[in-house]
């Protein structure tokens, strides 16, 4: 490396190869590749005090995994897996999150991550051909590689009501809760939100609290996980078959490790359908319901339709009270990220449990003794947020990005995000956004893997050939930004508001955000990418010594 570069703000930055931002999934896997198996000099930075990520934050009463366990993890270290011994298939947060911090350890990465530190800004000087990162600590870095890990769904979305400051009680977040726990014993509850953390929580704070009041603006779908042991033959199978098996997590659609159906619901009879259901149902799993039963529930209205109705049917013979029942049946298509929670509608069945639509009796106001609707107070003594998160853009737009000619991130993503290959930007050279906007809508630890495979590859090109800097022309990133909607709009996920789209946060572009063909044919993309020597990409050379 050469010396390090003078600035217009007086404090010379510490020269680095990378800076990754975040230590979750993505974050830690990125520190060990770049550092470990590089050879790079890396800082990883992360606001938490600990290493987790969304894991970290999100310790809420209920929070648990609902992918299994044995393909969200690491597959990089077959000992690793061996090693490490899952309680059940979809464990809790405290044991993914040990389970982080064990890799943490195993690597030895605490020694290049900073803690308790927020990145600010990331500009690019394009005199040097490098990332200027300043932090909320006052470090100045200068990185030649910008890795960003900063999580799918881990910016919070509070929204705001009126009169919400005036609330005399306890108020809490499911993505910010405190890590020394809550106590709900004898308090009257209110959860506002029925997505994934909100199917959770809503499931465990009802036996503790004097009463829950939940607060729901959509009716979900949502179906048993049947949490419980690993299946021992299916374990075995894998330390039988570990390439292969990861193998085909890689080629699969959703990338979870369980057989997928290529089965159309049409091509059988209405009892083999329902019997398919029926079993899929007793099996446990979201997507496992959404996939494994037939090959088109997500893109074809009659197979969308016979899911509906089956899960409906299991609604309406699950909870006892006809009324509650209809205010908890949805009416939308069934294209949402699918939700999985054992006993959630039976929840409802509690004599300590009420429900409030909050579309036909909307939230007018918080009180200082609880929540007005449109037709009553209801008094409270706690007041959870189960609102969910900014996703896909939101922590990325939080760090002010400034690339080449001074272009402003937020700028370049005003109407929407663009990627290509949902890893790097046009006008930002040398930043990698993990698991970021048009990248792949599936299982994140072996999409993970497969990007930063991808990522170490293209810094390897760039030594081997000399250039300094790799980044998409505007007419590549265009390209597969237009694909993305191409594979997206043939879908049924487009035709429903949720977080996927944008459309839960005020003011955010409602657009495409994925690449919905699949782990599989989006790792074929970087592969291809790869070995034709990166099509579409621009290259700079410098008179800098490479990394």
């Amino acid at each position: 490396m050469s010396g390090p570069i003078d600035t217009d703000h007086g404090v010379e930055p510490v020269e680095l190869d990378a800076v990754v931002i975040g230590t979750g999934f993505a974050g830690l896997l990125a520190l060990h590749t770049l550092r470990n198996d590089l050879g790079l000099e890396v800082r990883a930075f992360d606001d938490a005090p600990g290493v987790g990520g969304t894991w970290y934050w999100n310790c809420y009463p209920g929070a648990r995994a609902d992918t299994e366990v044995t393909a969200y993890c690491y597959s990089f270290d077959r000992d690793l897996f061996d090693s490490w011994r899952w309680s059940e298939r979809y464990p809790r947060q405290p044991e993914i999150l040990a389970y982080l911090n064990h890799v943490a350890d195993r690597f030895d990465l605490r020694r290049s991550i900073t803690l308790e530190t927020r990145v600010l800004s990331a500009s690019f000087d394009e005199t040097v051909n490098r990332w200027i990162v300043v932090t909320d600590g006052g470090e100045r870095l200068a990185a030649r590689f910008l890795i960003e890990g900063v999580g799918l769904l881990s910016s919070t979305n509070m929204p705001a009501f009126p009169g919400q400051e005036t609330f005399t009680g306890e108020v809490f977040h499911t993505a910010r809760w405190p890590q020394s726990g809550t106590d709900f014993r004898g308090k009257r509850v209110g959860v506002i939100g029925t997505g994934s953390s909100g199917v959770q929580v809503i499931t465990e704070i009802a036996p503790e609290a004097d009463h829950l009041t939940v607060f729901q603006r959509s009716a979900q779908y949502s179906v048993p996980a049947r949490h419980g042991a690993i299946d021992a033959e299916f374990l075995a199978s894998i330390h039988d078959d570990y390439e292969g098996y990861w193998a085909r997590v890689r080629n699969s659609i959703t990338g979870f490790g369980f057989e997928e159906s290529t089965t159309p619901a049409s091509e059988v009879d209405d009892e083999e359908r329902e019997a398919i259901f029926e079993r899929w149902w007793r099996h446990g799993g979201g997507f496992q319901f959404m996939f494994a039963t037939f090959s088109d529930i997500g893109v074809d209205m009659f197979a969308n339709n016979a899911a509906t109705d089956f899960i409906k049917r299991k609604i309406a013979s699950t909870v006892t009270d006809p009324e509650t029942a209809r205010l908890l049946t949805p009416t939308d298509l069934y294209a949402k990220r699918p939700l999985c929670c054992d006993g959630y509608f039976e929840t409802y069945n509690r004599d300590n449990v009420s429900l409030v639509d909050v579309k036909a009796d909307p939230i007018v106001e918080i009180t200082p003794r609880g929540i007005r609707t449109g037709t009553t107070e209801i008094e409270l003594d706690v007041i959870v947020f189960a609102t969910g998160f900014d996703a896909v853009t939101g922590n990325t737009l939080k760090i002010a990005h400034t690339g080449r000619g001074g272009v402003d991130l937020a700028d370049h993503w005003a109407h929407r995000p663009k990627t290509h290959l949902g890893l790097m930007t046009s006008g930002f050279p040398n930043m990698f956004t993990m698991f970021g906007p048009m990248g792949p809508f599936t299982n994140q630890p072996p999409a993970d893997e497969v990007q930063i495979e991808w990522i170490a590859d293209a810094i390897r090109h760039l030594q081997k050939t000399g250039a300094d800097t790799i980044e998409p022309t505007a007419e590549t990133e265009a390209a597969w930004v237009a694909t993305c909607d191409e594979i997206g709009h043939s879908t049924l996920f487009p035709k429903v508001d949720s977080w996927i789209n944008g459309a839960n946060v005020p003011g955010k572009p409602v657009t495409i955000m994925f690449y919905m063909a699949g782990l599989g044919s989006y790792a074929e993309q970087l592969r291809a990418a790869r070995d034709e020597e990166y099509p579409g990409f621009r290259f700079t050379a410098s008179d800098r010594t490479p990394a």
